[in-house]
């Protein structure tokens, strides 16, 4: 967040595209925080310092993986305030990601956007003490 604007990376996917919070999976072994570093990196271009642990978020979905299979998927996001320490904003190459950009919280509401944008933003707004929304 900064001046009433939130960085976004747009997600690229098999069903098209949609904005999202800079971020993604943890490689094998590797720690939350060093992996939130590493991919707002990889998606933005920013050297971040994590300066607070914003919540937990539990996840939960069943899709198709193949004619007649289905997938329970089950994730937990590790959701973290930063601050930006270095690089400049460009966008990502080769990756899940195929723009970075800062977006005024006024033009969220019409964004295609994954649900974690705005359990991000509750997350910050409210910081709850016990790292969860009230809503689960």
């Amino acid at each position: 967040m900064d001046e009433g604007k939130v960085l976004l990376a747009r997600w690229v996917g098999p069903e098209g595209s949609r904005w999202t919070l800079p971020g993604g999976g943890i490689d094998h072994a590797e720690d939350t925080l060093d992996a939130a570093v590493r991919e707002v990196e990889e998606e933005t271009g920013y050297v971040v310092e994590v300066e607070a642990l914003l919540g937990l978020h539990t996840v939960r979905r069943h899709f198709p993986r193949a004619p007649g299979v289905g997938a329970d998927f089950h994730g937990l996001r590790v959701v973290y305030a930063a601050r930006i320490v270095g690089g400049a904003l460009r966008n990502e190459v080769g990756g899940s990601t195929d723009l970075a950009a800062w977006v005024s919280l006024d033009e969220i509401a019409d964004l295609d956007r994954v649900d974690l944008v705005d359990v991000g933003l509750e997350l910050h707004r409210l910081r709850p003490r016990d790292g969860k929304l009230p809503n689960g």
